[in-house]
C-alpha cells in the first residue's frame, strides 16, 4: 500500500502522480479486527476581542459571543482502517490552512493527513481561521482555532475504545427551502455585471414565480456506543446553510451549537455522559436557506430561529435513531484525490470594465449595478490568480454509511446526485471539507445565473461539478469493492 507522500520521496518520477487527480485508499478490515471510535470536543471562543464577524460584504467587529465555538472530532480505526472526521464552528477554513493543521496533527498522533477530514459549518457569525489581519484579537483567535482543531483531532483519536455502530436518517422539509427564484418577467434587476439572470437569490415574495432547483430534507446520522453499551456521540448531516439573527452580531455557532446541546440528551439519552458529543455537518446547501418565501412567519425573538431549527434537526435525529441496529464488525476506509481544476478567468472586456468601476467616485458608482464594486475586485483577483488549482476531495467507508466531501458551497441537486447514484445504502456529503473555493453550481445553473454563479463567487470552471462527482463515483465504487 502506498500514500502520495511516500511515494513522491521514493520514486520521484512518479511526484505528479502525487498532485494529479491522485486516490489511494488507507486501510481495509482486518477479519479479526474490532471497531474503535472515539470522540473530542475543544471551545476555539476567541480568546480576546474585538474580533471581525466574516459572514457579509462588509465584515464589521464584535466584542462579545452569544455562545461558543467548537471543533468537534469523530474518530475511527479497524485494524489498519483509520478515519478522523473533525467539525469547526467556522464560515471556513482553507485549504493551505487545513494542510498545515492535518501537518501537525499527523505530527502529533502518528495518522496520516490523508486519514482526516476537516470541514466547517460555515456559520456567519464567527471570525476568520486564517487570513492576514495583524490586530492582536485576529491573531490570537487564528492560533487559538488552529491549537483547538489539532488538539480535536488528536484527542479523538487518543481516546479510541471498543465500539459500535448504527445509521439511519429522517426527514425535516419544514425548514428547508431552495432560495434561487424565477421571478415574474420584466422584474430580474442587474447582476454587478450589468447583465440579467434567470434567476434570483432571496428575492421579493411578491416577484416569485417558483424555485430553481429542489431541496434535501434528509438527516442523516451516525450514532455510536461503546463496548459496555454507553452511547459515545453522533455525527449527522443536514442540507441547510446558517439560520442567523443572532443578537448584536455576536459570535455564534449558530444552529450547529445549538443542535450540539440538544442532541445530546434527544439522542444520548437524559443519562448522557458528560464526554457525549454530537455533532451536526453541513450538507449540500449551497441554494438552500431558511427563508420560506411563499409563507410568512410570526415574529421571531432574537436567537429563537436557530433554537427551532436546532430543535426539529435533533428531533430528526433522534428519531432516525430509534430503531436502528447498532453493529461492531464494520470496515473503516478512506480514499482521497487531489484533482486539478481550471479556473474561471474573466474576459478582456470585463477585465477593463473592472478597472474602471475602481477608478468612480462615490457617486459614480451610486449608478453602477449593487455590489459592483465587490465583483469588479474579484474579477481581477481571479485574473491575477493561477489558472487551475489542486482541490482535495474525499469519500469514507464506515460500514455500509458512505460519506464524500467537497470543499466548496455545493448546490443541493449535486449531493442528491451522489446519493441517488452511490453504490452505497446510505450516503452523506459533507460540504466545505479540506478547503473553501466558493459556490460549485452544476453547468445548467451556471447557465441560469444568479448570485451563486457569479463570476468571484463561482470561481471553478462550469463543468468543475461534473469532474468532480465522476470523480467521486469512481470513489465510492472503489471503496465498495473493499
Amino acid at each position: 500500500m502506498r500514500h502520495p507522500q511516500n511515494c513522491a520521496m521514493k520514486i520521484p518520477f512518479l511526484k505528479w502522480l502525487c498532485l494529479f487527480a491522485f486516490s489511494f485508499v488507507v486501510g481495509t478490515m482486518s477479519a479479526t479486527a474490532q471497531l474503535e471510535a472515539g470522540f473530542s470536543t475543544m471551545d476555539i471562543t476567541p480568546p480576546k476581542w474585538p474580533v471581525t464577524l466574516r459572514g457579509s460584504f462588509n465584515p464589521k467587529p464584535t466584542d462579545a459571543a452569544h455562545d461558543p465555538l467548537h471543533a468537534r472530532s469523530f474518530a475511527f480505526r479497524n485494524g489498519e482502517g483509520r478515519v478522523v472526521m473533525t467539525v469547526v464552528d467556522i464560515l471556513y477554513i482553507s485549504q493551505d490552512k487545513i494542510d498545515e493543521i492535518k501537518a501537525e496533527a499527523a505530527r502529533r498522533s502518528g495518522w496520516r493527513t490523508t486519514e482526516m477530514l476537516i470541514s466547517g459549518t460555515h456559520t456567519h457569525s464567527a471570525p476568520s481561521a486564517d487570513g492576514s489581519s495583524e490586530e492582536p484579537a485576529e491573531v490570537a483567535f487564528r492560533q487559538h482555532a488552529f491549537d483547538g482543531i489539532v488538539k480535536a483531532i488528536t484527542s479523538a483519536i487518543d481516546r479510541l475504545e471498543p465500539a459500535k455502530m448504527a445509521f439511519g436518517s429522517a426527514e425535516e422539509a419544514s425548514e428547508v427551502f431552495n432560495r434561487r427564484w424565477y421571478l415574474k418577467e420584466g422584474t430580474m434587476p442587474p447582476n454587478p455585471f450589468g447583465g440579467i439572470d434567470k434567476v434570483k437569490m432571496n428575492p421579493p415574495r411578491d416577484l416569485i414565480v417558483k424555485p430553481a432547483g429542489p431541496i434535501d430534507p434528509e438527516v442523516a446520522v451516525i450514532a455510536v456506543k461503546n463496548g459496555r453499551n454507553k452511547p459515545m456521540g453522533l455525527f449527522a448531516n443536514y442540507a441547510l446553510h446558517y439560520v442567523g439573527a443572532v443578537p448584536n452580531r455576536s459570535v455564534s455557532a449558530d444552529y450547529f451549537g445549538q443542535f450540539a446541546e440538544l442532541a445530546k440528551y434527544k439522542v444520548g439519552g437524559r443519562n448522557a455522559p458528560d464526554d457525549y458529543v454530537a455533532i451536526l455537518s453541513n450538507g449540500t446547501s449551497g441554494d438552500i436557506n431558511n427563508i420560506d418565501f411563499r409563507g410568512k412567519r410570526p415574529p421571531r425573538a432574537p436567537f429563537e430561529q436557530i433554537q427551532q431549527v436546532a430543535t426539529k434537526v435533533s428531533d430528526a435525529a433522534h428519531k432516525a435513531v430509534k430503531d436502528v441496529e447498532f453493529q461492531s464488525n464494520l470496515p473503516v476506509s478512506i480514499v482521497e484525490r487531489r484533482v486539478t481544476l481550471k479556473n474561471r478567468k474573466p474576459d478582456p472586456a470585463l477585465i477593463e470594465k473592472s478597472k474602471k468601476i475602481l477608478e468612480m467616485t462615490g457617486e459614480e458608482l451610486k449608478r453602477e449595478p449593487r455590489l459592483a464594486i465587490h465583483y469588479a475586485m474579484r474579477a481581477l483577483r481571479l485574473n491575477e490568480g493561477p489558472d487551475e488549482t489542486d482541490v482535495a476531495i474525499q469519500a469514507i467507508r464506515l460500514g455500509d454509511q458512505a460519506i464524500v466531501s467537497l470543499p466548496f458551497e455545493v448546490l443541493v441537486e449535486i449531493g442528491m446526485e451522489l446519493k441517488e447514484k452511490s453504490p452505497f445504502e446510505r450516503t452523506m456529503i459533507v460540504e466545505l471539507a479540506n478547503g473553501g473555493f466558493g459556490y460549485l453550481p452544476p453547468p445548467h445553473q451556471h447557465e441560469l445565473g444568479g448570485y451563486e454563479t457569479w463570476l468571484g463567487t463561482s470561481k471553478m470552471e462550469k463543468q468543475a461539478s461534473v469532474i468532480l462527482t465522476k470523480h467521486l463515483l469512481e470513489m465510492l465504487e472503489e471503496l465498495k469493492k473493499q
